[in-house]
């Protein structure tokens, strides 16, 4: 297109002042990439750490203390309910005792391991021993058995129903740490037949869930409370709203810096384009005298926009990527783990790149109008 050729022998011809505009536009991308990237990475740590190991929808009976029927039929419906529903695992819990020199108040927990290991990931957090192989033992959180003074094949009395005295002798196979203080300090978990022996129950306190998408839950908790009416069905987003707020003001706070970056870079665009048009008003004349169309002397400009914003969009981009790799390099916990995790969305990247090349081209539109106004007979004239 002869427009484009022209726009880039426009731009070449002042190499300084292409490449002050095109580090400009690569400034602001790489500003809107490095931020939207860090503010995203935030957002999945926290949701990852605050519910990511977490049960995200949980059934559970409408009546305090009241177990489930521990029904095969319906595990399979819950696992083949949802294609969004990717984990199904039951659960026994009741509130406990360590009997010792001090009671300690814990929560007993019976999983099959199986089921809840996508959810909590026990087997790979184990720090020391193994899970549960046979009845009889259980595993404890690195806080509580610090706190206890206790190591792996001591054997302990919990206390599960203090009126009846109802105890046990239980030997410790393991120890986790699923990275909350609360839980490594209050949790024992051990098997599913073996939580059920000792509490002397046969039902399920409740069905836990997780979905392939944290944010579909309360869609999929309505369906569900909707199909089991008779049963309470509770989901993650209700329980943290103060988590959703603060990550709806993140995400606010990000729009708001990335727009305004924007918003610059598309003023000094304009601005210096705008001046190129009476900078190369000689050659519009003499191209217009030549048969160069209203409408093609305007796509040189607006081909100018677009060569500047694909360049800055690209440079930006690679910068921005740079940036936040650099920053989880020095940004680090004492364990030398990034404080924020490198995430990489390249849909968000892709399209902080197109907005770029869009805002390009359209600040190319006043000087490009202006062009188009351009009078052959006054740039004559006047020389």
């Amino acid at each position: 297109m002869i427009s484009l050729k022209i726009a880039a022998r426009f731009l070449f011809s002042s190499k300084t002042q292409t490449a002050l505009i095109t580090i400009g536009i690569a400034i602001g991308v790489s500003v809107q990439v490095f931020i939207g990237s860090l503010i995203q990475g935030l957002q999945n740590d926290l949701i990852d750490t605050t519910i990511g190991n977490r049960s995200q929808i949980t059934i559970q009976s409408t009546q305090e203390g009241e177990l489930l029927e521990d029904d095969p039929q319906r595990l399979d419906a819950l696992q083949n309910y949802d294609s969004r529903i990717t984990v199904v695992s039951r659960v026994v819990e009741s509130p406990a005792n360590i009997i010792g020199d001090t009671n300690a108040q814990v929560l007993l927990r019976g999983l099959n391991f199986e089921e809840s290991d996508p959810i909590y990931n026990v087997d790979n957090n184990i720090t020391e021993g193994r899970l549960p192989e046979s009845d009889q033992e259980i595993v404890l959180g690195t806080t509580l058995m610090e706190k206890r003074n206790l190591s792996v094949g001591d054997s302990v009395n919990i206390l599960v129903d203090p009126e009846e005295g109802l105890s046990a002798a239980m030997t410790i196979s393991g120890v986790f740490d699923l990275g909350s203080a609360s839980i490594n300090d209050t949790w024992i978990l051990t098997s599913l037949e073996n939580a059920k022996a000792l509490l002397d129950v046969n039902g399920l306190s409740a069905y836990e869930m997780q979905v392939d998408d944290v944010f579909d839950s309360a869609a999929i908790q309505e369906s569900l409370q909707n199909t089991y009416p008779e049963l309470k069905v509770s989901e993650w987003q209700a329980q943290n709203q103060d988590l959703l707020s603060g990550l709806e003001g993140q995400s606010i706070s990000s729009t708001m810096i990335q727009v305004f970056v924007m918003v610059s870079v598309v003023l000094g665009i304009s601005s210096v384009l705008a001046i190129t048009v009476l900078q190369k008003s000689r050659q519009l004349g003499i191209l217009k005298a030549m048969g160069i169309t209203d409408g093609k002397a305007s796509l040189i400009f607006l081909s100018e926009g677009l060569i500047l914003g694909v360049m800055g969009a690209v440079l930006g981009v690679l910068f921005g990527l740079f940036l936040a790799f650099m920053f989880t390099q020095f940004a680090v916990n004492p364990d030398g783990t990034p404080v924020v995790a490198l995430y990489i969305n390249p849909p968000f990247i892709a399209l902080s790149a197109v907005i770029a090349a869009s805002a390009s081209v359209l600040a190319a539109l006043i000087p490009a109008r202006k062009s188009a106004k351009l009078s052959v007979i006054e740039v004559i004239r006047n020389g």
